[in-house]
This record gives structure tokens, C-alpha cells and sequence, in this order.
């Protein structure tokens, strides 16, 4: 497995999920997907992916989904900085990596640690349908 992550069987199957994903999954989402899974070692597997590397969390209101990250994301250092979309009408979170965001200028003796950068909206798949 890629970024030296030990292979288990629910690793594995969690990350062929993942691969199959156009949107951000919930927990939940992954849970419900798997017919028998117990809930902790989703949750573990998941923390083990982020903390790697693998994945990154994306914080919504009650919710917290995952999407893959790029390449360049390693253990410690996520380089997720892009657009995160929620539609509000098909309730799918994408993330918009093409979306310029400039970096964000900062008084002297501050230090950035995170940024998240989060949009709601209605997507282009549901603009769509609503104009035909």
C-alpha cells in the first residue's frame, strides 16, 4: 500500500471505496457501504489514511467527510489547499482543486496552521438539471 501504510483486509477494501468515490464520504457513509464493519476500526482506519497522507478531512456543519488527497500530501503535511463545494441541493461535497485561491497575507508575527476553505452552493450537476 502506498505511503507505507500496513495493509490490513478493511484498509484495503476502505481504500477501494475511496478510489470509487467522485464526492466526500462520511464515516457513515463508508460504514453503510460495508454490509458487516464494526465502526472503530472504519474510524481508526480512516485517522491512519489522514495521518499518512492518504486522505484529508473535510469539516462540515455536523458532518466530517474524506476525500484522497494529491501526490504530494504526506505523513504530516496535507497540501489540500483548494475549494471545498457543498451542494446543497444532491448533498455531495467535491473538492475544486483547479478554483485559484491566492494565498492569504498575514500581519507580522502570525502563523498559519490551517486553513479550510469551504463553499455551499447548488453544483454544475444540479444547475443543470434544474435548467433543462
Amino acid at each position: 500500500m502506498r505511503k507505507k501504510i500496513t495493509p490490513t483486509a478493511m484498509r484495503i477494501l476502505t481504500l477501494e471505496f475511496l478510489l470509487e468515490q467522485s464526492a466526500a464520504v462520511s464515516l457513515t457513509d463508508i460504514e453503510n457501504h460495508f454490509f458487516r464493519s464494526d465502526r472503530i476500526t472504519l474510524y481508526r482506519t480512516l485517522k491512519t489514511f489522514e495521518q499518512k497522507g492518504l486522505i484529508h478531512s473535510i469539516q462540515e456543519t455536523n458532518t466530517t467527510k474524506y476525500s484522497l488527497c494529491k501526490d504530494s500530501c504526506g505523513e504530516g503535511t496535507h497540501n489540500d489547499n483548494h475549494l471545498h463545494f457543498y451542494c446543497v441541493q444532491c448533498k455531495e461535497t467535491v473538492c475544486l482543486e483547479h478554483v485559484d485561491l491566492s494565498p492569504v497575507m498575514l500581519p507580522p508575527n502570525f502563523e498559519v496552521q490551517q486553513i479550510r476553505f469551504f463553499a455551499k452552493g447548488v453544483c454544475n450537476k444540479c444547475s443543470r438539471q434544474t435548467m433543462q
